[in-house]
């Protein structure tokens, strides 16, 4: 199975890159009922930071976005369970066969290309950020230029009010 195929299977909920139960059991290749039952037998070895239960509207956000099947469909009667990396590597050593193990390097390989994925994402959006920061100042400044030029083109536009006459005489002092 492909690294790709795996990382289509994560997804992130509560901050976390997560692999669904079902999506999980796939890969390994039993039922999503045979990984639960080992996961409930060996429970000590799954702290929170390794799995967690979905919320109702979690799951329901879920079943509204991907292919989940609904309640009353005969699909699941229970909440999915949500493995973080580090639980994904302990349910392929609680199941114990030779296809789950197999499939563990696959699933740590397909959750560190996204954790790259991400990094580099994240990378990128410094960049474009620092971009339009750069382009922001620069449109103001051109912005104060153009107003600077308009303002000077105004100011040449205006004609000066012509002279009026004075009321009255005007007496020639000089003598002319």
């Amino acid at each position: 199975m492909p690294v790709h195929d795996i990382t289509r299977a994560i997804r992130i909920l509560r901050g976390r890159r997560v692999i669904l139960d079902r999506d999980l059991a796939a890969i390994y290749g039993v039922t999503t009922g045979r990984l639960n039952e080992q996961v409930r037998r060996n429970r000590e070895r799954f702290p929170e930071d390794f799995m967690f239960r979905l919320s109702p509207a979690e799951h329901a956000t879920l079943i509204s976005q991907f292919a989940i099947s609904k309640p009353g469909r005969g699909g699941r009667r229970k909440l999915p369970w949500a493995f973080t990396e580090h639980g994904a590597i302990q349910a392929a050593n609680v199941l114990n066969s030779p296809r789950a193990i197999a499939m563990g390097v696959y699933v740590v390989r397909a959750f560190v290309q996204l954790r790259e994925i991400f990094a580099s994402n994240k990378d990128l959006a410094g960049k474009l950020i620092a971009l339009e920061r750069s382009l922001l100042a620069l449109d103001l400044k051109t912005q104060r230029q153009f107003k600077e030029v308009y303002e000077a083109i105004r100011a040449l536009m205006d004609t000066p009010p012509p002279k009026r006459r004075g009321i009255g005489f005007t007496a020639d002092l000089q003598g002319k």
